[in-house]
């Protein structure tokens, strides 16, 4: 009977990436945990096997063929004290920069200290025997499948990162006896492009350029992504910790989060990631096809599950070097971009006292040169639905993406110049969690901090969220929501707390008392206080305010206008018309 591949998915997928990689020659070692990618490699006519049973003697050997060759060596032995005699030969390697790819074979950790036979802990490696070890999973689903791609892929990688090196595989098996599978699966290649490397074509279609968050641009970078949206058509995607501001920032949140309708017209066929972790979760949409990121450390980021390039280089030089080539006309993906972001403005219904409504009423009036804090989830999700003005500099804690130190953030940066604004925007449990640093005595005058105060953990109760599916009701507030805490919405133990630190207090419980009081907050001279604006939401019409916003209703032009001027106000909406070139 005629054997081919195993069954095992994780032996297929790596024997692809190999092959796909253009590496072809194995060392193998004698063992029963190695047998299924051996017995595979073998078949494939590929592949120029050799055999070595001195495991030690296999990396030495490797080290020569790598040298000589020039090109990747993979050694493949069992998990058992067989892998442990590479260390010789792979510290060898590592100093030399030979590029030697360490297969190793085991039967998982989760045996490991229950004295079974031939299961050690290999856990740890010296630190100069390999420069990257990566552990496959067993394939049970397509998000195994996805971990498994993108480990092959960073191993195969780091063999020629940085003028070469070693990577180690530690693959699982489950000792499959089938050898049935004819065909090898189809798999995601990536590849890491550096400024010697042949540069790949752009491909035809729509491209975009998607902002993490990012530090501020400096002038060149900026310059250099405006030429490239000129010469390619494409647009910038942001969220408010992106730092973009050139004339290409498009604030998609709110169409992105359209729930009946995708606009797929505005899905990029090829996505250049730029920036670190975003907090708009429905940028993550924005890839129809491929995704190539752009960064210094050239590290293998898969945020949208579609990466094939990793350029490491200056995010300047990777557009410049796009940008070769004649200006295009007529800028219609940005266009197009911005009319869907017009009618959705001009759509949007009434909504009810929330975090969403404080958004779309305030972001526009920012005082201009200011900086503003967002808290995360809620609060930088409800205020990425609205533009805010040009000059205003806005951040959040997305690295971590934790609750805490919000407030100790926006403190921090009010101290770098004391006679500009820093406003913040924050959720109740985000503000008590953190409320210990308005008592430090470095406060000056300086800050707005709008408290929207819910009595909960809102994000834990909104329509879409997981908790919601449950069915817990109202019992979610007992301990996921946490509700009940800090007072529970009252209405005197933030204004003594605020009053008694020295800042001056303000809040409303209604959209009516919110007139009378905003602005003041929004002024943008300096008085003699900090100010803290709290107004007081409920949680369900912080949930039904996301669900409106995220299914805007068709209206007749005329009827729509008529409602975002509305929501908006007649001077929001001038400048949402504005913002978006209208």
């Amino acid at each position: 009977m005629s054997k081919y591949y195993s069954d095992e998915k994780n032996v297929q997928i790596l024997i692809a990436l190999l092959k796909a990689h253009g590496i072809n020659n194995v060392i193998a070692s004698p063992g029963t945990t190695n047998s299924a990618l051996v017995a595979s490699l073998q078949t494939d006519d590929y592949f120029n096997m050799r055999s070595a049973v001195d495991e030690r003697s296999a990396a030495y050997m490797a080290c020569g063929l790598a040298n000589e060759l020039g090109m990747p060596v993979v050694i493949s032995c069992t998990g058992a004290t067989a892998s442990r005699n590479y260390l010789p030969g792979l510290t060898e390697a590592y100093y030399r920069k030979l590029p030697v790819l360490a297969i190793t074979s085991h039967q998982g950790f989760s045996k490991v200290g229950h004295l079974m036979a031939q299961v050690i802990d290999r856990s740890s490696l010296p630190n100069d025997v390999t420069h990257l070890s990566v552990e496959l999973p067993v394939i049970k689903d397509q998000g195994d499948v996805w971990d498994c791609e993108i480990k092959v892929n960073k191993a195969i990688l780091q063999l020629k990162r940085d003028g070469a090196g070693t990577a180690h595989i530690n693959i699982p098996t489950i000792y499959s006896q089938s050898y049935e599978t004819k065909e090898l699966p189809s798999v995601r290649v990536i590849d890491r492009i550096i400024p010697a490397s042949d540069f790949p074509d752009l491909p035809s279609g729509r491209i975009a350029v998607a902002v993490g968050a990012h530090v501020s641009f400096p002038e060149g970078a900026t310059t250099a992504i405006d030429r490239f949206c000129e010469v390619n058509d494409a647009v910038v995607f942001c969220d408010h910790t992106s730092s973009y501001k050139g004339k290409y920032r498009v604030l998609y949140s709110l169409a992105a989060s359209q729930e009946s309708c995708q606009y797929p017209e505005n899905f990029a066929d090829l996505l250049i990631h730029i920036g670190e972790v975003t907090g708009d979760y429905s940028m993550l949409k924005m890839a129809s096809k491929d995704v190539w990121r752009v960064s210094e450390d050239g590290e293998i980021r898969d945020t949208f599950n579609r990466l094939k390039y990793v350029f490491q280089m200056p995010e300047a030089a990777f557009f410049e070097n796009y940008s070769k080539g004649e200006v295009t006309p007529d800028a219609n993906y940005l266009k197009r971009c911005k009319s869907t972001l017009e009618d959705l403005y001009a759509k949007m219904p009434e909504m009810p006292l929330s975090n969403v409504w404080l958004a779309s009423q305030m972001a526009h009036r920012i005082p201009e040169g200011s900086t503003i804090h967002f808290g995360i989830l809620n609060s930088l999700r409800s205020w990425n639905f609205f533009e805010l003005p040009n000059s205003v500099v806005s951040a959040c804690n997305v690295g971590g993406f934790g609750i805490d130190g919000n407030m100790s953030a926006l403190l921090g940066a009010s101290l770098a110049k004391s006679d500009k604004l820093y406003f913040g925007v924050i959720g109740d449990l985000a503000f008590f969690y953190n409320m210990n640093c308005l008592g430090n005595r470095h406060v000056g005058s300086n800050l707005r901090i709008l408290l929207v105060n819910n009595g909960k953990g809102t994000e834990f109760r909104q329509y879409n969220h997981h908790v919601s599916h449950l069915g817990l009701g109202e019992s979610a507030d007992e301990f996921v929501a946490a509700g009940g805490h800090f007072g529970q919405k009252s209405p005197v133990l933030v204004k003594h707390y605020a009053e008694d630190l020295g800042f001056d207090y303000i809040k409303a419980s209604s959209k009516e008392e919110f007139e009378q009081v905003y602005e003041q907050f929004l002024a943008p001279e300096l008085s003699g206080k900090s100010i803290l604006f709290e107004v007081f939401t409920d949680s369900d019409d912080e949930s039904q305010a996301l669900r409106l916003i995220s299914n805007i209703e068709e209206n007749t032009k005329g009827k729509a206008k008529g409602l975002a001027r509305q929501v908006l106000g007649d001077s929001g909406f001038k400048k949402l018309k504005k913002v978006l070139g209208k």
